[in-house]
């Protein structure tokens, strides 16, 4: 099982599942990350946080404990 925040930049995925409960969740979700979706990994800050993505043709920056929540293949 890989998670969001194992990504290297460049690469495309495809969403798994989500993990975590409650109103992070339903954020992720209401950000369009559902299961089934492609993310594509743009950048990453030096640190690594926060990662910025793109979905379903919008960009969007995750902090890196949301990007642990989804599971991708």
């Amino acid at each position: 099982m890989k998670t969001l925040k194992e990504v290297r930049v460049g690469e495309t995925v495809r969403v798994q599942k989500l993990t975590g409960e409650g109103p992070v969740k339903r954020r992720i979700m209401d950000m369009g990350i559902t299961k089934g979706v492609e993310i594509y990994v743009r950048k990453v800050a030096p640190l690594g946080d926060p990662v910025e993505v793109t979905v379903r043709g919008y960009e969007l920056s995750l902090r890196k404990a949301d990007a642990e929540m989804i599971v991708v293949e």
